[in-house]
């Protein structure tokens, strides 16, 4: 497999293109084409110049190989990779904008039994430059431009666990949040992590203002640790300090996710505990109607169970919403279409 040019940002192709002996203004060109989502072959340089970018990197490094479209208007993407790897992703309009979840990885080793991502473990790490060409190709395909993009939010919960594969993830950030760039405001994304306490503190660290999302998914170790096995490696009073950490570093409130698992986590008892574990911290309550993998033996509840448990958190102070449930009958969950897809065609 060949570098992908995406990875590298605008002054480090200026140094690209001088070291091919081309003046500056290529390296413009160059960035405003790739940034439009064109191939290199595509993009508007002498014959030269693109023989010996093409010797050298990738033409495409992501396409869009399979579009499923959901009654209620959701896509969702199969991107093939050059390596002819698969990955997940999906557009979904709000009235407030359109937002773009993306994947960090291929596959997933985290291990949470409520996501199919990890069902075949971890693959390998994206690159940054193939995590911004998922966002690239979209932007593209909805006719959006660098001036009127079509792509206003993103949200870093395809399929991967995107503080594992920390440095491309946060070289990604610098890329897509750039002046010049695609240029989407580090405000409208957010970074959904199971709770990988060092890189949290890391991320509160470098200066990029994000929505933090954290799966919280129980309200005890013991429990959480029976979904999610990270949680056996880091407590939720080690992810509460990381939490607001960020929150003093960053002056952002942070979003716990929380899964409604029938018989798991959202009884009585599960309500009244996540009220005395949250309230009063400036956090958000985000619930997530469970996406079945069959897979797995897991069960969602009903949608008046699932406003019941969110009645009871906002009763008990907690800011809080019910996810509004998208995509479910395209294989919303991350890592379920890759799965049949791959069963489909052989590729397992």
């Amino acid at each position: 497999m060949k570098e992908i040019l995406q990875d590298y940002s605008f002054d480090e192709l200026v140094r690209l293109v001088e070291e091919y002996g081309e003046q500056t203004f290529r390296a413009t060109q160059l960035y405003r084409g790739l940034m439009q989502g064109k191939r290199i072959s595509d993009v508007n340089l002498s014959k030269t110049l693109k023989e010996k970018l093409l010797e050298r990197f990738e033409n495409e490094p992501v396409v869009i190989e399979r579009v499923f479209t959901g009654s209620d208007g959701t896509e969702k993407y199969l991107f093939r990779l050059a390596d002819g790897n698969l990955i997940e992703g999906v557009f979904m309009k709000y009235a407030y904008g359109n937002t773009q979840c993306v994947s960090t990885q291929v596959g997933c080793r985290m291990g949470c039994l409520f996501c199919a991502s990890t069902l075949g473990g971890l693959v390998r790490n994206l690159s940054s430059g193939e995590i911004l060409s998922q966002v690239l190709v979209v932007n593209a395909r909805h006719g959006g431009t660098l001036e009127k993009r079509q792509v206003t939010n993103l949200v870093l919960m395809g399929s991967g666990e995107p503080l594992d594969n920390y440095d491309n993830t946060v070289k990604f950030l610098r890329l897509v949040t750039a002046e010049g760039g695609i240029n989407v405001s580090a405000r409208n994304i957010s970074l959904s992590t199971c709770g990988l306490v060092p890189k949290m503190y890391e991320l509160a660290n470098e200066g990029i203002p994000l929505n933090l999302t954290v799966s919280l998914h129980n309200t005890n170790d013991e429990d959480r640790g029976r979904t999610m096995p990270i949680a056996r490696k880091y407590k939720i009073e080690e992810i509460l300090k990381a939490c607001a950490y960020y929150f003093e570093k960053t002056g952002r409130r942070y979003i716990f996710e929380y899964s409604l698992i029938k018989n798991e986590n959202c009884d009585k008892e599960h309500g009244d505990a996540l009220i005395k574990l949250l309230k009063g911290k400036p956090c958000h309550v985000n619930l997530i109607r469970l996406n079945e993998v069959k897979e797995r033996n897991l069960d969602t509840i009903t949608e008046k169970e699932a406003y019941r448990f969110l009645g009871q958190l906002q009763k008990g102070g907690l800011s809080a919403t019910l996810r509004r449930r998208i995509g479910n009958d395209i294989g919303g969950a991350c890592g379920q279409l890759r799965a049949s897809y791959r069963k489909e065609t052989g590729e397992e």
